[in-house]
């Protein structure tokens, strides 16, 4: 029987939570689907629970902190950082946008959840807003566009997630334009 780790377990998670919501997430069916004994779970879990921490944190890591460190690695200013962020984060990963949904559902449950969700939405929120600022929007503005994207953003995933078309690159400029717009 294969090896599989801590890691491995996780994402094997996030599939489950992505095609089935959070009651898919069962120990049981992740351990079959992975072709491995419950023993391989409890050698890295001590519960369900700890495994749903694991998948939070994955998620934000993944979703939050490694598109940030991309972006900031990118050459350009800060609309083109916009701009890269924009097509990452509306970019064709295989069921982000079914995760980012099926997060916030679960979220709707669970108060640790929609903490910590709201957590992250913050720091995206006030990434973007320091962006902006620095393009040269105002503080006041910044934090209110910035705001509208993001909830511009939570609507494209919920869209996609239920069959809706994806943004066009074309769709992003335009609303790049209209959030980094003087005035």
């Amino acid at each position: 029987m294969p090896r599989k780790s801590r890691d491995d377990w996780t994402e094997a998670a996030l599939d489950a939570l992505r095609r089935g919501g959070i009651d898919a997430v069962r120990v049981e069916t992740l351990a079959a689907d992975l072709g491995v004994t419950k023993g391989s779970f409890y050698h890295h879990f001590d519960n369900r629970r700890s495994l749903l921490e694991a998948m939070l944190i994955r998620w934000e890591r993944i979703g939050t902190d490694a598109i940030i460190a991309m972006v900031n690695e990118g050459a350009g200013d800060p609309i083109d950082q916009l701009r890269t962020l924009l097509r990452v984060a509306t970019a064709s990963s295989p069921g982000g946008a079914d995760v980012d949904a099926r997060l916030r559902a679960w979220a709707s449950i669970d108060i640790d959840v929609a903490d910590t969700i709201a957590r992250v939405d913050a720091k995206r929120i006030a990434y973007v807003v320091d962006l902006l600022v620095a393009s040269g929007v105002p503080q006041r503005q910044a934090k209110l566009r910035s705001a509208a994207l993001y909830r511009m953003l939570i609507g494209e995933y919920v869209w996609r997630s239920s069959g809706g078309p994806r943004a066009t690159p074309a769709f992003l400029d335009e609303v790049l334009d209209m959030v980094t717009a003087s005035g």
